[in-house]
């Protein structure tokens, strides 16, 4: 049994101003059944392309990839995201049949090899995520574009009904970082996702997942407003993903590089969670676990 001796306290003088602000614990659909967050899950990333920012061109050969995905899981990753076009800033888009090339053989066997992994593909085609879900069983879609690439990408989502993980982005990989520019980037950011959710709700997708879209169509500066107001992207009973790992706005504040950063990254996770976040989309499966089991333990300490 936890203890709930909060005697450490010994007045309201020695009480920090903050206290945990606890939500109710979203949910979603997973293969017919609930699957709650009742403490923050970790997303492994398994980019099989050849341009990605930090990892493209690590894992072509099937052998590296099925080793990774393994590492992954055994290191605590509840799903593992798999995407083969890259969205990195100034990436070039290839083709859905190229997509689909780079997917088909390293989703099955990944499949076959762990089928009680949850698996979400990466992707903003709807012609992609039909045949990842009725072929391979994929359990969920990550859409970088929340369907404004496609337009047929909603009406395929309710057809399918797997969760939907919808993330804002200005512009596409090739322009949205060329001058970003927002009034109040919190606010635009919270209406659109609250208003892509209100659409897909009244289609009768109710398993939605959204994430900010960190890097995507926003400076350095942007981003981190963001993250400091990451709690009010908390809508009701929808779970928030947090997509930091060893991205530009970590590694530029810190004037490094992308494989220099992973101290900067587990820094960005561990705020991410202590402002809400129920999904950590990350590179290095281990850190990110061992940043949710202090910040969970922390908050032992004041519910």
């Amino acid at each position: 049994m936890k203890s709930k001796d909060k005697s450490f306290l010994k007045s309201s003088k020695d009480k920090p101003e903050w206290e945990w602000k606890e939500r109710e614990k979203p949910h979603i659909n997973l293969r017919g059944k609930l699957f709650s967050f009742g403490k923050p899950v970790v997303m492994g990333i398994l980019n099989l392309t050849p341009d990605s920012f930090y990892d493209g061109g690590r894992y072509f050969n099937m052998d590296k990839i099925i080793d990774h995905t393994g590492k992954m899981i055994e290191e605590g990753a509840q799903f593992i995201d798999i995407g083969a076009n890259s969205s990195r800033p100034g990436a070039r888009q290839i083709s859905e049949s190229e997509e689909l090339d780079r997917l088909v053989e390293p989703v099955g066997e990944i499949r076959k090899l762990f089928p009680d992994i949850y698996l979400s593909v990466d992707t903003f085609r709807s012609g992609v995520a039909k045949r990842m879900v009725n072929e391979f069983r994929v359990d969920m879609i990550n859409d970088i574009s929340a369907g404004e690439l496609d337009e047929k990408m909603f009406e395929v989502i309710r057809e399918l009904q797997v969760p939907y993980i919808i993330m804002h982005m200005k512009g596409t990989p090739e322009n949205m970082q060329d001058n970003p520019v927002y009034k109040n980037v919190v606010k635009e950011v919270v209406r659109y996702l609250a208003e892509k959710v209100y659409v897909l709700n009244s289609l009768g997708v109710n398993d939605i997942i959204v994430d900010p879209g960190f890097g995507f169509g926003k400076t350095l500066d942007q981003n981190y407003q963001l993250l400091a107001a990451l709690d009010v992207l908390s809508l009701p009973g929808v779970p928030v993903m947090a997509g930091l790992s060893r991205k530009s706005m970590v590694f530029k504040l810190l004037e490094t590089s992308p494989g220099k950063v992973l101290n900067g990254t587990t820094a960005v996770h561990t705020i991410a969670l202590m402002k809400g976040a129920d999904i950590l989309r990350v590179h290095d499966v281990k850190a990110a676990t061992e940043a949710i089991s202090i910040v969970e333990k922390l908050k032992e300490q004041w519910v």
